[in-house]
């Protein structure tokens, strides 16, 4: 576990008092942590939405390009 000393806005004091109270957390620190758990979930791990799923099985039925050279197609040469 990694320890650090932070300064944070009055906001953000009061922020972190809610999300503590919120869910029963017992310190500031496990607090911060939920924030940072939640906010890494959309930033580092996205799950894929149901609606980007369905656009990508639809995809999948398209009719494909067969391409015998891929850098001269794609003028890479």
């Amino acid at each position: 576990m990694v320890k650090a000393i932070v300064n944070i806005s009055e906001r953000a004091n009061r922020v972190l008092n809610i999300v503590k109270a919120k869910h029963g957390l017992k310190t500031k620190s496990e607090a911060i942590n939920k924030v940072v758990s939640e906010y890494g979930k959309s930033l580092l791990e996205p799950e894929l939405r149901p609606e980007f799923i369905e656009k990508i099985k639809a995809r999948q039925k398209e009719k494909t390009v067969k391409i015998s050279n891929f850098s001269s197609h794609y003028g890479l040469e």
